[in-house]
């Protein structure tokens, strides 16, 4: 899609004000007709909540703004291949297309590790496509944890 590049520009800004935040930088905009109707960023540790999780508040703003939890037809930009609960909910909301920017090795449910969209135990099947500004995605998170890990040396050898 031509527009994709565009939209994951737009989640990765929402990557980074979780970065700002101290949160993991994972980023999330829904869009339906070309429109934005959502967006989150993580917040597990500033809310106290596992579940706040890119997709989770994107999927909570969107369906605010359409007053409805279902979202046909829309399409989830996320930097991040999305985990199990992020999936699911995505599912259940009825999300028609997920892009993602690159990999989680450890906790990605798509292509990683579970392939989710692929179990026959959802009643909805959701369009994937993968690899949309990868590098940029990539980059940002692995920039993250090189900062935290130099922190956390610093803190040790005090």
């Amino acid at each position: 899609m031509k527009n994709d590049d565009e939209w994951m520009k737009k989640a990765l800004i929402c990557a980074e004000r979780a970065y700002s935040q101290g949160e993991v930088p994972v980023g999330a905009v829904i869009v339906l007709e070309d429109q934005l109707i959502g967006e989150g960023w993580n917040q597990p540790i500033l809310s106290h909540d596992a579940t706040a999780h890119a997709e989770i508040m994107a999927l909570r703003s969107a369906s605010l703004k359409m007053e409805n939890y279902r979202l046909a037809g829309a399409t989830m930009y996320v930097t991040i291949e999305p985990c199990a609960m992020c999936f699911g909910a995505m599912t259940h909301a009825r999300v028609k297309r997920l892009v993602y920017g690159t990999s989680e090795p450890k906790s990605g449910a798509i292509h990683s590790n579970l392939q989710l969209h692929q179990a026959k135990c959802f009643n909805h099947q959701i369009e994937i496509t993968s690899g949309i500004l990868s590098e940029v995605c990539t980059n940002l998170i692995q920039q993250f944890f090189k900062a935290r890990r130099v922190a956390k040396k610093r803190h040790d050898s005090v």
